[in-house]
């Protein structure tokens, strides 16, 4: 369901723009709500721009640091994993990729609210 609660899902094209500014913004919440930094992630993002930067960090091996540090202080719903589990950002990546995602997430205890 979207954010206005008509279950729409947008285009390819607008969840890309969305995209966009989403992993930014999530970052910033990060540092203002728990004091959590990673200069490395916006060098990434301006090389790599935001869909190649989560398509990196989905596809890697192992999780990030900015994972790991997220999950010590309790907002694994500011990583990367959850932004590309969002219904509006989801059809930008594989099904592998969301898979990836999600049981990241779960492996470390992060509850969904769509888990009844």
């Amino acid at each position: 369901m979207d954010s206005w609660g008509c279950g729409a899902v947008p285009a390819p094209e607008s969840a890309s723009a969305d995209f966009g500014r989403a992993p930014a913004k999530a970052h910033e919440r990060a540092r203002q709500e728990s004091g959590f930094s990673a200069p490395s992630f916006h060098t990434v993002l301006s090389e790599l721009g935001p869909l190649g930067t989560a398509r990196r960090l989905l596809n890697a091996p192992a999780i990030s640091d900015g994972f790991s540090n997220l999950g010590e202080r309790g907002r694994l719903d500011l990583t990367v994993e959850a932004l590309v589990l969002r219904p509006e950002f989801s059809p930008l990546f594989t099904q592998e990729e969301l898979g990836r995602a999600r049981s990241r997430l779960e492996q470390f205890g992060h509850r969904f609210l769509d888990a009844g």
